[in-house]
């Protein structure tokens, strides 16, 4: 049976936090929260976004504080992990959540399953729910496949990427450390983001996320991986590096994917790095300690120097940290 979250969290809420005023109790957050699935933010109004990061940072510091071993809030849910892409900070951090919350965790091991036989989506997914799992942490690499699992299964779905499309997780966490880096709100804040913007799922996400929760975007990079983003609200394609931090508050950095960037986009990596990469001399045209942040993994000396990326700016390990605590937060969600 699962326990509802309220009974375990109202008396260990975090501090609250500068500028803003936190859900009166983590009781309320679950009655309002009212999605079977997560398979993207832009499904979130800005409430629904602001209870899953309270609901993350008290859950943070429940398990800092060890507190989450002897209140189990999902005690009894079967966590199925799915992922059919590879993956490492994603999986483990799914799989550490569910197991924080007292969730069973089945990790499908794709490559050595049925799919190998042929087996569609829908149907490894049925067995799964046959077996006993009620959430299922779904990565694909076909946009779309989280809502077709949805549509197909009575599981709850909680999409860890698909193809292009979005990285929901990725964007909380995301948020949820910039929040946290620049005084507890994002309302008037302007980010940056920079690299291949075209080919990324989590680009994708963080410019509904960020935008709903009042930051407003800078998008900067080789002309293909911008080209049509300019049309999005609260969004602004520049055309130099220079041009995307005048004035940043906080800068994300996306990896380039090498895997596709020999369609196009760039001449050479080298050329990219000239233009667009980040060292800690160029990240000066950005605020004073504007932080910088990567969803990882970095390539170091292609979108970011390895000092920049280990330095005191960088928020890089924070957001593995926040990983955690956002996929707790809706797991716990999900299933209240």
């Amino acid at each position: 049976m699962t326990v509802p979250i309220g009974v375990n969290l109202t008396t260990a809420s975090a501090p609250p936090m500068a500028g803003r005023t936190t859900t009166p109790t983590a009781a309320t957050a679950a009655r309002t929260w009212t999605h079977r699935h997560l398979l993207d933010v832009d499904q979130l109004s800005r409430a629904e976004l602001e209870t899953c990061l309270d609901t993350a940072s008290r859950l943070r510091s429940l398990r800092e504080t060890g507190a989450l071993r002897e209140r189990p809030l999902i005690a009894g849910t079967t966590v199925g992990l799915a992922f059919y892409e590879a993956s490492t900070r994603t999986r483990v951090s799914f799989e550490l959540a569910a197991r924080e919350l007292g969730a069973t965790v089945v990790d499908l091991s794709v490559a050595g399953s049925s799919v190998s036989k042929g087996e569609s989506l829908a149907d490894t997914l049925r067995t799964l729910e046959r077996t006993g799992v009620t959430t299922v942490v779904l990565r694909h690499g076909a946009s779309g496949a989280p809502y077709l699992a949805a549509r197909s299964t009575g599981l709850r779905i909680l999409n860890a990427g698909d193809g292009l499309h979005g990285h929901p997780t990725q964007a909380l966490l995301d948020a949820l450390t910039l929040r946290d880096a620049l005084g507890g709100s994002l309302d008037g804040r302007r980010i940056a983001i920079i690299g291949d913007i075209a080919h990324s799922r989590v680009a994708r996400s963080n410019l509904h996320a960020l935008v709903r929760l009042g930051a407003s975007l800078t998008l900067g990079g080789p002309p293909a991986w911008v080209s049509g983003f300019g049309a999005w609200p609260g969004v602004r394609v520049a055309g130099s590096l220079a041009e995307t931090l005048e004035g940043a508050d906080a800068v994300m950095t996306l990896r380039v994917q090498l895997e596709r960037a020999a369609g196009g986009g760039v001449s050479s990596l080298r050329q990219y790095t000239a233009s667009w990469g980040l060292t800690e001399e160029r990240m000066h045209l950005a605020r004073p300690g504007a932080p910088l942040l990567h969803p990882g993994p970095t390539n170091e000396g292609v979108e970011l120097t390895a000092a920049l990326a280990s330095g005191p700016r960088s928020l890089i390990g924070r957001q593995v940290t926040n990983g955690v605590a956002v996929r707790m937060a809706v797991l716990s969600l999900l299933a209240a």
